[in-house]
């Protein structure tokens, strides 16, 4: 262990073979200059805690890279820290060679990301995601989407070869699009229809809420029913909520809920199956031979 005693400062360095460094305040200092001592730690222990919170930055939420953004807090210490009168202190010349060999380290990784963001930041905007920054311009339809997103993949493709971050976020990208992509676009057909994955299980959750309160059941089995398509009506009286319940034909309406009701059958066989297997099976075993033993099944 090795000691640098500063005068002028009124602390003692105690620098460690583990290369770890502690301040010992003096104890015969007079009350000024303990005082000041005092400051001084206070604004080292602020220095501290900037690094601490740039290397700690992470959200859950979408399009935001806290890495990233990490990387440019410390690349605005660091300016900070060169620019201080500091020379020969041991704690800062120890501070400032381990933050200059972090982003010099991490230079060329940092450049490819914020291509990579850059890129996440133009799928958001032909997404017109978040709302709030699209509120004065046109909402765009599906069709319109569609293509710029069709675009935007054609002109990533061209940049990302040769990149290998790139490259993994376009085939990532491409390949959930071509998967998903129809189905993400319900939020542009739909007025009133959230973008966002939560808000739109929070739009949900109260419709289911009020189902319980308006019929005083726990079950909301009616909202499934009728229910999806609440979100669709802002009636202002009962008259014009009439008129736009008169506007879906008996037919349509009949035809979707078959549809909705044959997509629910693997949920509520897995539910069954899950709650009591044995019995679940037995039953399906049942109707299974039920059905061969069938007369139609014969003659058929």
């Amino acid at each position: 262990m090795t000691l640098n005693y500063a005068n002028k400062c009124g602390w003692i360095w105690v620098v460690c073979p583990k290369r770890r460094t502690f301040r010992i305040t003096a104890l015969f200092l007079n009350p000024g200059e303990a005082e000041k001592a005092d400051e001084l730690q206070e604004m080292e222990e602020q220095f501290r805690m900037a690094i601490r919170d740039a290397v700690n930055r992470a959200t859950r939420k979408p399009f935001y890279w806290g890495g990233l953004k990490g990387y440019h807090q410390l690349e605005s210490i660091a300016p900070a820290l060169h620019a201080m009168p500091v020379s020969g202190h041991a704690y800062f010349g120890r501070l400032i060679q381990q933050v200059d060999r972090v982003l010099e380290k991490n230079r060329t990784l940092a450049g490819t990301i914020d291509k990579a963001y850059t890129w996440l930041l133009r799928i958001s905007a032909c997404l017109h995601y978040p709302p709030r920054l699209y509120r004065d311009t046109p909402f765009p339809t599906r069709h319109q989407v569609t293509q710029e997103m069709q675009a935007l993949l054609t002109s990533f493709e061209a940049e990302a070869q040769g990149q290998r971050i790139l490259l993994a976020l376009y085939s990532g990208l491409r390949k959930r699009w071509e998967l998903f992509g129809s189905d993400l676009l319900h939020c542009f057909d739909v007025p009133g229809l959230p973008q966002d994955n939560l808000k739109v299980e929070s739009l949900f959750g109260r419709l289911r809420s009020h189902q319980r309160r308006i019929s005083g059941r726990k079950s909301t089995q009616p909202l499934r029913d009728f229910g999806h398509y609440q979100i669709l009506f802002a009636a202002e009286s009962e008259g014009q909520l009439l008129e736009q319940l008169r506007g879906v034909s008996i037919q349509d309406y009949q035809k979707h809920r078959k549809l909705q009701i044959q997509a629910e059958g693997p949920r509520k066989f897995l539910a069954r199956l899950h709650r009591d297997p044995g019995k679940t099976m037995r039953v399906l075993a049942e109707q299974y031979a039920a059905h061969l033993s069938s007369p139609d099944l014969h003659t058929a």
